[in-house]
């Protein structure tokens, strides 16, 4: 697969998740709206940016064991779970064909590899750069190229936030 050829899809946090995230996180703490001051939360609902004044929470949130109780995988030791930002409230996630997500000129990301059993195949850092969907679908393209990936999780380096993960085409 090239970067030409298919077009990386990032895929938002899945609405039933959501709901339950939104009552009690995967730490088991309960959800916290709060409104925005200022914008600029990473929203994993809609993959965009949130806007100063709306209603959002900051949740706990474990992407690949959420991945391998759908795909009856079992991701040992590299199950984990961070903070992500949501939306208080549904929304109606990100508009059809957007691009890539969170593709700040200049952002350190890291793409990490994992196979079918949830087992991670490692990862490349990435800056950037002036062409962030670039660089990052050409990361994509690399680690599809392995017929053992089955899914990669784009992550912020700053943090070691999850942004957002794509499955194998």
């Amino acid at each position: 697969m090239t970067s030409s050829t298919v077009r990386p899809r990032a895929l938002p946090l899945d609405p039933a998740a959501l709901a339950e995230l939104r009552l009690r996180d995967d730490a088991g703490r309960p959800c916290l709206p709060y409104e925005d001051p200022e914008g600029g939360a990473p929203l994993r609902c809609c993959l965009r940016r949130s806007r100063a004044g709306e209603r959002i929470a900051l949740v706990s949130y474990a992407p690949l064991r959420r991945w391998a109780a759908g795909s009856g995988a079992d991701p040992g030791a590299y199950d984990e779970q961070g903070p992500v930002f949501v939306h208080a409230d549904p929304c109606a996630g990100p508009p059809e064909g957007a691009g890539l997500p969170f593709g700040t000129p200049g952002a350190l990301r890291v793409a990490r590899r994992y196979d079918a059993a949830g087992r991670i195949l490692g990862g490349r850092a990435l800056e950037l750069g002036e062409e962030p969907d670039a660089v990052v679908g050409q990361a994509l393209a690399e680690a599809f190229a392995d017929p053992e990936v089955a899914l990669v999780h784009v992550r912020a380096v700053e943090y070691g936030c999850f942004l957002y993960e794509v499955r194998r085409p």
